[in-house]
């Protein structure tokens, strides 16, 4: 009788723990806290470095919104759309950008285009030194922020023309429509809400992006919001944490309009459409197919593969700007990250036990969620659904100070603070990826037949071993994709541990940022690499997972 109100209850308390509490921290804190108040708001407003912040924040997220969503949207229409070849594996390679951190992905392009770039040297190109990174601009932080939201775009699009249905299309085709006919008057139409909604994910991943901004619009005196936020938390410590507070409210606004705009457009623009999901469309490229193919795998080496190379061969020369030449060559920083820097080894483990445990506590939270949202439950599991979504849109640097005010002080009963442990990286992980599980494991349980539990209610069992033995059991594929996808973006985050880690708790993410920033360039290099081939790996292991999946689970298959 208990089993369903009992993990409701259970799954509420997680709710509290990790939505209400932070999210409401930050807007007790602002507006009723010493020094808070509508009064803070105008006066970090009127402030010259909050306008420029802020501003920088919003040009950066639209201008890179505005490229992923033309980039990713002519690949998601290439590769959804036609009979190119090899469809599978150019999602992964498309997939690997955004798996990819953005902070690691700033240190590669940076040691690739830079004067002390040792691939240029070694080509013989590199700029003479003295002169600046280009990327050390305006345009590099957008650049980067674009490619890094490109792959959010592609799933987006991707998505949408697998519920696309296919009798619309060949409709046009026998009434004699053209391939470019085609796609402005039909494809394009349908497809545009999830143009929109590629756009809207894309601004609100860059406007609270960290990694980017910070290692090349620090240089370039570029700084967004996110990074006036670290630098005065930095620089001052939590008894700026009014301010922080401040700040948070104004980027969160942003981030809610954004989406609140982003679905009120999404239902003006919606169509109906009758009949199920088809097979998705497939126009012939004729005798273009190969060049197509060629011209994407090129772009993709370019974007991917070359930083990534010159990322290595940072790592393989005694100091940055050495010549990359067989007498040169050296290990010892891979040597130096794995067995003799003591913070590296520690970060390592706290990031691999971070990810694991986010992984299996999503993983957890999902399936309790899922089986919660059908019957006189279902609300409740749509409430804590909803909550989810919303911290997911909202930039993680806010969650991350949600969490500093919430937990700094000791907690009731329990006579200690959370803030300095690796349980409140933990709780912010978890707050911020639960959405990501969610997806998986919703689209799993829509697909279950509610009369295998009613089967098994009839014949007397319980609810817990319905759970275990149905729900949990089925669902469980669904789990584990989407608790590897969280474990690939806990491993190498660093949004959301900037500013939670202390000594003892530093994470993979932060070392390697903290390094570049120290001027340390081939101790970074080297620990990116090993991140990089560590991601390659867990992704491998999902692929292998997708094999007994429905279609549209693993975003590279199908």
């Amino acid at each position: 009788m208990l089993g369903a109100p009992l993990l409701l209850a259970l799954v509420a308390v997680a709710a509290v723990a990790l939505f209400l509490l932070p999210l409401g921290a930050i807007g007790r804190l602002a507006l009723f806290g010493t020094g808070g108040g509508i009064d803070a708001f105008a006066t970090a407003l009127q402030s010259p470095s909050v306008q420029r912040a802020l501003y920088r924040s919003l040009e950066s997220a639209v201008w890179a919104a505005a490229l992923a969503t033309l980039a990713g949207g002519a690949l998601g229409l290439v590769i959804g759309l036609t009979d190119l070849q090899g469809r599978g594996a150019l999602s992964f390679a498309i997939l690997m950008l955004m798996m990819i951190p953005p902070h690691v992905t700033a240190i590669a392009w940076m040691q690739m285009l830079g004067p002390s770039s040792v691939l240029l040297q070694a080509l013989g190109v590199a700029p003479l030194l003295g002169a600046t990174n280009p990327l050390y601009s305006r345009a590099g932080v957008i650049a980067l922020l674009a490619l890094q939201q490109v792959p959010l775009v592609y799933l987006t699009l991707r998505a949408a023309l697998r519920a696309l249905p296919r009798d619309l299309a060949e409709a046009a085709r026998v009434s004699g429509a053209s391939p470019a006919r085609l796609m402005a008057r039909v494809i394009l139409p349908l497809l545009a809400p999830a143009f929109v909604a590629g756009f809207a994910l894309a601004f609100v991943s860059a406007l609270g992006n960290f990694g980017v901004p910070a290692l090349l619009g620090i240089p370039a005196r570029y700084v967004t919001l996110p990074v006036l936020m670290w630098q005065r938390l930095a620089s001052s410590g939590p008894s700026v944490l009014v301010d922080l507070a401040v700040l948070a409210g104004l980027i969160g606004a942003v981030a809610v309009i954004a989406v609140w705009a982003q679905m009120w457009v999404m239902r003006r623009s919606a169509v109906a459409l009758i009949g199920p999901p088809q097979q998705p469309l497939r126009l012939s490229l004729g005798r273009a197919r190969g060049w197509v193919a060629a011209g994407l795998w090129a772009m993709l080496a370019l974007v991917l593969l070359a930083p990534l190379l010159a990322m290595l061969a940072t790592a393989l020369v005694p100091t940055y700007g050495v010549a990359l030449t067989p007498d040169t060559i050296t290990g010892r920083h891979f040597h130096e990250v794995l067995f003799t820097q003591s913070v590296t080894a520690r970060a390592f483990a706290n990031s691999a036990i971070l990810a694991v445990l986010a992984g299996l506590g999503v993983a957890a939270l999902a399936l309790a969620i899922g089986a919660l949202s059908r019957g006189r439950t279902g609300s409740g599991a749509r409430a804590v659904v909803t909550l989810a979504e919303v911290a997911y849109a909202v930039p993680g640097l806010v969650i991350s100070v949600g969490f500093i005010i919430a937990f700094l002080n000791p907690l009731p009963l329990l006579g200690f603070s959370l803030y300095g442990t690796h349980a409140i990286i933990l709780g912010a992980y978890l707050s911020a990826f639960l959405a990501v599980g969610l997806k998986p494991v919703g689209t799993a349980f829509a697909a279950l037949d509610p009369a295998l539990s009613e089967a098994a209610r009839v014949s007397g069992a319980g609810f817990w071993r319905r759970f275990w033995r149905i729900d949990a059991a089925l669902a469980a594929p669904a789990a584990a994709s989407g608790a590897v996808l969280v474990m690939l973006t806990a491993w190498n985050e660093v949004t959301l541990s900037a500013i939670l880690w202390t000594r003892g708790t530093e994470t993979l993410g932060t070392v390697i940022f903290n390094y570049e920033d120290g001027g340390y360039s081939t101790l970074a290099a080297a620990m990116s690499v090993i991140s990089v081939l560590a991601t390659v790996a867990l992704m491998a292991l999902l692929h292998r997972l997708g094999r007994n999946l429905p279609p549209g689970i693993i975003p590279w298959k199908g």
